[in-house]
């Protein structure tokens, strides 16, 4: 696998055949992906801010839970991966985290992660003075469905992961369906 740099120094003076070369190169690298997901995954474990586990473990045990539940495996990642976002910024980690998987699962699953937070908020939002319906605000923007499964994220499988004594499974379970799911990008041109 040889790598071979181009030497545009502008997009607008760039060729296809220069673009060709690119592309496949970023397909040949596209595992490091996966890598770097589980990386701020792991990460995820300095991060405790008050709760009764660290954030690997909280999204350990959100993504435990929907597997308990029988979801898929993009909704299993997306659990596994819904608040690593905060490994760079806590107010805005689900657009961080959503905006992570939006290559790699279907549309439903990336909206579910993009609201979880307002979802969520039912649970806490009115202990800072918010408004605990503030998931009413997507009902309109989400189809029936995609609200639901945004709900049953919030109520069931999210905002009950805060549990030291869970039976949580290891973050080597989900490995190789993190690497699966982010080995193939699905590219919106």
């Amino acid at each position: 696998m040889t790598q071979t740099t181009q030497t545009f120094t502008r997009m607008d003076e760039s060729t296809a055949e220069q673009w060709a070369v690119i592309g496949v190169e970023t397909m040949q690298h596209q595992g490091r992906v996966a890598e770097r997901v589980l990386a701020m995954l792991r990460s995820l474990a300095d991060i405790t801010d008050g709760f009764a586990v660290d954030q690997l473990t909280h999204s350990l045990q959100t993504a435990t839970r929907a597997e308990r539940a029988g979801a898929d495996d993009e909704v299993v990642v997306a659990s596994l991966c819904h608040d690593i976002g905060k490994a760079v910024s806590v107010p805005n980690h689900p657009a961080i985290a959503a905006a992570m998987l939006r290559p790699y699962v279907r549309d439903e699953v990336y909206k579910m992660i993009l609201v979880h937070q307002d979802f969520q908020g039912r649970h806490y939002y009115a202990h800072f003075g918010g408004d605990p319906d503030a998931r009413e605000k997507h009902r309109d923007a989400l189809s029936a469905d995609e609200f639901a499964l945004a709900e049953r994220f919030a109520d069931e499988w999210d905002q009950t992961a805060f549990d030291p004594d869970y039976d949580t499974l290891p973050l080597e379970h989900f490995e190789a369906r993190v690497r699966e799911t982010f080995a193939q990008a699905r590219f919106a041109l």
